[in-house]
């Protein structure tokens, strides 16, 4: 890889080609990786996800791509993690059963709230809301209240506050829409399907002060 290049993990799931395609669109030459020593030489890495949780970190898991993923963290580049790709950095998931997760950011992923008017699935736009100060983070200058879209019938809540950097309301749920540790990013909706405010996050994202 050359200087600049952000890598999107290839590893058996997830819609890689629409990030890469969104990367694409905010200036980016964006290069699928699958092998864990290019993984680790990345200056940037996305990890995309969807479908359930037990799927997406079996094939993680099965292809040895845990710890290069882990490596890459500790060193402090940039990373993003998308939707599943969000949920996976987390301690655990209650999808399906107890499933284990990176461990990155403690906390847990739990099943979304049905009651009367709140389907699941959640689909479709929904306002993101800052949980803390945007000021420093990959969503500094969004607007508050920007719609962004989401797929999922899950959704991480951290243990630290801290961890949580936007939320977004459905029904009763609280949604963790973002969340930001150190180098660590990660969103539940989708930015390459969020419109111009998606974009604007993930130029934001590739494009770090």
């Amino acid at each position: 890889m050359t200087s600049g290049e952000v890598a999107v993990l290839d590893y058996g799931i997830g819609n890689i080609h629409s990030v890469a395609k969104a990367l694409r669109a905010v200036g980016r030459t964006p290069v699928l990786v699958s092998d864990p020593d290019v993984v680790r030489r990345a200056d940037m890495l996305v990890v995309p996800g969807v479908g359930a949780f037990a799927d997406c970190i079996g094939c993680l898991l099965s292809r040895s791509l845990d710890e290069p993923v882990l490596d890459f963290i500790r060193s402090g580049r940039p990373f993003l993690g998308i939707c599943v790709g969000m949920q996976m950095l987390f301690s655990e998931s209650r999808e399906f059963g107890t499933h284990r997760g990176l461990g990155v950011i403690e906390g847990t992923v739990e099943t979304l709230r049905v009651e009367e008017g709140v389907k699941v699935p959640h689909i479709g736009w929904n306002a993101l809301q800052p949980a803390r100060p945007w000021a420093g983070s990959f969503l500094e200058g969004c607007p508050r209240g920007g719609m962004v879209y989401f797929v999922h019938s899950f959704a991480a809540v951290p243990a630290r506050e801290e961890d949580r950097l936007a939320d977004a309301n459905y029904g009763s749920n609280r949604i963790c829409a973002a969340v930001q540790k150190d180098n660590v990013m990660g969103t539940q909706f989708h930015p390459e399907k969020s419109g111009d405010l998606g974009l604007a996050i993930l130029t934001r994202f590739v494009n770090p002060k």
